[in-house]
């Protein structure tokens, strides 16, 4: 007598057909897809907002996975009700997750806790993601049996696909059309009715009538919470910068780069303060940009001049400065951000203060990545300036790589000088002092100068140009006690005989700024940062989280 090779049904449990099937693997799909956007989000959110880039994304990734393992063992006592108990998780999972960059925003902006609530969502999100592939596996099972590897393959199939999906569709459509807090509002909306759906369709008849209303009443509870807090997020998005700022905000953009915040506060006298944020990290301030400026451009003037490169400097600051200087023939300016630029072509605030830089016909402007441009750059100038965020994250540790210093230093024609901004020699030592060194390793001859800008403090930078042969990394052993610490080869350190007048800026200033006391001499032994072993990060983030 022949043996069946088909496999058994349960008692009660009647086969279904193909379509069946197929909407319950649609339901992985998109499950999937919310469970990867939830996690990405929660990545995304903590890099504009701490800024550390590798460090947000290993916390969340490894602790979602951890909770998924947690999630999948919890849910075995459940698989006896898998339809109702599927149904529940989801509800669960799309409020939690829809809320989730809502919620983290606000303990950031209000209770200073982002970190501890970054790691309950975390975990609390990684366990109600677990907790769905063994249920989704008993109700796939529950339409036709068949071999554990099959149903496995089929299972982690649609699942890999849907986070393919969801992870394309979050940086390309959802942050781009959205912004981070209403696209994971959506999220969770398609979360929740992707999983009631097919419990209410496809499974009504494992459901009690009790339990059918109570997930018709938790699923509009969640939707109406989803729905509301859809309507009324650019209203918390306004209050929620606004707590994060001391002064008004007067303009707000979230570009695909950063968020970029200007605020504007009137003092008592009358005077104006317009500042600008990047994600939170102060560029200027109206007050006193011009110490910082002064001191960045007309040191590195003092020599040829006819083209000049700008890399970063977006606001049009630094090249208000350049182009006092009538034999400057070109200025070649390159920003990552359009929406920088945008700010400072049309704000009349950032006019202001930049005089209308940008319309000057000798300045042309390229919107791209430094690095890349540079690798791709033919030009040779006289000057170049250096004028980036501080490298407090990933996305700008490598603007201070000795690759970088390497292709700024092919970029420089003879006898050119370039200038670093180096953040503070006071708050961020060993950060300073690791920025000379990298550039030394590339090939720059090096004399460091501080000066104060009450906005910022002690702030420093580096004056360069290309080093002799065996000079580069001369004068980079014991500290000095004090005086100057300039390296053999570099360039001196004075203002140009024909300087326009300067506002913070003179001889002795200069000569005085080169002048570093004991507690601030340079740090011997200072590694340089490279793409491969950024240490530059380490330094900065350690030193100006305590800032």
């Amino acid at each position: 007598m022949p043996v069946s090779t088909e496999p058994a049904v349960e008692p009660g449990i009647r086969p279904r057909g193909r379509v069946a099937r197929i909407a319950v693997l649609v339901a992985v799909f998109i499950c999937a897809a919310c469970g990867l956007v939830y996690e990405l989000a929660l990545v995304a959110l903590g890099s504009y907002l701490i800024g550390d880039t590798v460090g947000q994304a290993s916390i969340v990734l490894s602790l979602m996975v951890f909770a998924m393992g947690v999630g999948a063992l919890a849910a075995k006592p459940l698989q006896r009700w898998a339809a109702a108990s599927f149904a529940g998780i989801e509800l669960l999972l799309a409020l939690l997750g829809g809320l989730s960059v809502l919620g983290l925003y606000a303990a950031f902006a209000w209770l200073s806790l982002y970190t501890p609530a970054l790691i309950a969502t975390a975990l609390v999100l990684g366990v109600l993601i677990g907790a769905e592939i063994p249920l989704l596996m008993v109700l796939l099972q529950r339409i036709r049996r068949q071999d554990a590897g099959s149903a496995v393959a089929d299972l982690f199939a649609a699942d890999y696909v849907g986070g393919l999906v969801g992870g394309l569709a979050f940086p390309f459509l959802l942050l781009p059309l959205f912004g981070q807090v209403r696209g994971a509002l959506l999220v969770g909306i398609l979360n929740a009715a992707a999983g009631l759906g097919l419990v209410l369709t496809l499974f009504r008849q494992e459901l009690t009538r009790r339990a059918v209303l109570l997930l018709t009443a938790a699923s509009a509870l969640v939707g109406g919470v989803l729905v509301g807090a859809y309507l009324f997020a650019d209203d918390f998005e306004v209050t929620a910068r606004q707590a994060l700022y001391a002064d008004p905000v007067v303009f707000s953009q979230r570009s695909p780069y950063q968020e970029v915040v200007l605020t504007e506060s009137v003092s008592l006298s009358g005077n104006h303060d317009v500042r600008l944020f990047l994600n939170g990290d102060l560029q200027f301030s109206s007050v006193d940009e011009y110490r910082y400026h002064e001191a960045m451009v007309h040191p590195a003037m003092a020599g040829p001049r006819g083209r000049v490169l700008v890399l970063g400097g977006g606001d049009g600051l630094a090249l208000r400065e350049i182009l006092r200087y009538p034999d400057v023939r070109e200025v070649t300016l390159v920003e990552l951000d359009p929406a920088v630029l945008e700010l400072a072509r049309t704000d009349p605030r950032v006019l202001a203060l930049n005089r209308g830089s940008f319309a000057d016909p000798r300045v042309r402007t390229v919107t791209a990545d430094a690095f890349s441009w540079l690798r791709d750059n033919h030009e040779r100038f006289d000057v170049v300036l250096v004028d980036m965020p501080d490298a407090d994250s990933t996305a700008t540790a490598k603007l201070y790589s000795a690759e970088f210093y390497g292709l700024v230093r092919h970029a420089m024609a003879d006898d050119a000088r370039v200038v670093v901004q180096a953040g503070s020699p006071f708050f961020a030592p060993r950060a300073f002092w690791c920025i000379e060194a990298t550039m030394r390793a590339a090939g720059l001859s090096t004399v460091p100068y501080e000066v104060s800008v009450p906005s910022f403090g002690e702030w420093g930078f580096h004056l360069g140009a290309a080093a002799s042969p065996g000079t580069a990394a001369a004068g980079a052993g014991a500290p000095e006690a004090s005086g100057s610490l300039a390296s053999p080869g570099a360039p001196p350190l004075t203002l140009p005989a024909d300087a326009p007048p300067l506002r913070s800026l003179d001889a002795a200033t200069l000569r005085a700024a080169a002048v570093f006391p004991p507690d601030r001499a340079r740090i011997p032994g200072m590694a340089p940062s490279t793409l491969m072993h950024p240490t530059i990060l380490q330094y900065a983030q350690g030193e100006w989280s305590n800032y």
